[in-house]
């Protein structure tokens, strides 16, 4: 077999080289992607750590009631943010919520595009399916490394590192709820002279919301999964304090914040999940 191993396919050349055609010819692209990001970033930071703990979970309390209509659920969330305020996890709390919703709006917005459009597209789509394998199967650590080369160290590489670790669950999601439309409502629709524009926006967002509502809370939940590998491209939040505690093999430290992130996550869960999704 050494004639097989003599003979090796460079792939590691030709990532390699791409990575370094981007860094020469792409530069200015990622420099204001990374500034875009920070800016998002920052407002979000602002907000959350700015006022007063209890004021932002008097706020958090108000807007869950006013999308779930549950006080059972609120007066959870309340007690699950005040038990991490306990803790002494707040900040690290809030820099993990930025770095998910921050993931949120950057996978939802790509993914619902273009899983609407592959749902339009199914020739794209079976080109487009063995790259979503890829992405989510490829250890996700292989993605710190070019994040690193082109957005440095800090929040920005941690979130690119998630974002395309999760953007396939919207897209998957978007392209089975717009593919899954039956077609007598298309037709119907069609027939009584709705433009393609209205179809998409009448008929086929609407019957696909359940499954889309489920792509942002995979999306929500994959984010959240990836805090720890972004805290070792210094991405702030509740993975530093994880990391540290392997580091030093602090038992403490590390069931502390491990339990806050299951606490925050089932937060989110509860908060996200449609009982009446499909």
């Amino acid at each position: 077999m050494e004639w097989l191993e003599e003979n090796k396919i460079p792939i590691g050349k030709w990532a390699a080289g791409v990575v370094d055609w981007m860094i020469d010819n792409l530069d200015w692209f990622f420099d204001n992607l990374a500034l875009g990001l920070e800016w998002v970033i920052e407002a979000i930071l602002l907000v959350l750590q700015y006022p007063p703990p209890l004021v932002v979970m008097a706020i958090m309390a108000g807007l869950i009631w006013w999308w779930r209509r549950s006080i059972g659920l609120v007066a959870f969330v309340v007690l699950a943010f005040l038990f991490i305020l306990n803790q002494g996890y707040w900040e690290e709390t809030t820099e993990t919520l930025t770095l998910v919703v921050t993931a949120c709006l950057v996978c939802m917005g790509v993914g619902v595009p273009v899983g609407i459009w592959a749902a339009h597209k199914p020739r794209a789509y079976a080109v487009l399916r063995p790259m979503l394998d890829l992405m989510q199967t490829l250890p996700t650590f292989v993605y710190l490394i070019p994040a690193i080369v082109f957005f440095g160290i800090g929040m920005v590489p941690g979130l690119i590192a998630t974002a395309i670790f999760v953007v396939p669950a919207p897209i998957r999601l978007t392209h089975l709820g717009i593919s899954s439309t039956p077609k007598a409502l298309i037709e119907a629709a069609e027939a009584f002279g709705a433009t393609p524009r209205q179809v998409l926006f009448k008929v086929e967002l609407p019957y696909a919301m359940p499954q889309i509502m489920v792509g942002l809370t995979q999306t929500i939940m994959l984010s959240l999964s990836m805090v720890v590998i972004a805290a070792l491209v210094g991405a702030d939040g509740l993975g530093v304090p994880v990391v540290r505690a392997l580091n030093t093999v602090n038992t403490a430290l590390g069931f502390e914040s491990g339990f806050v992130i299951v606490v925050l996550a089932i937060v989110l869960d509860r908060v996200f999940r449609r009982e009446d999704a499909r």
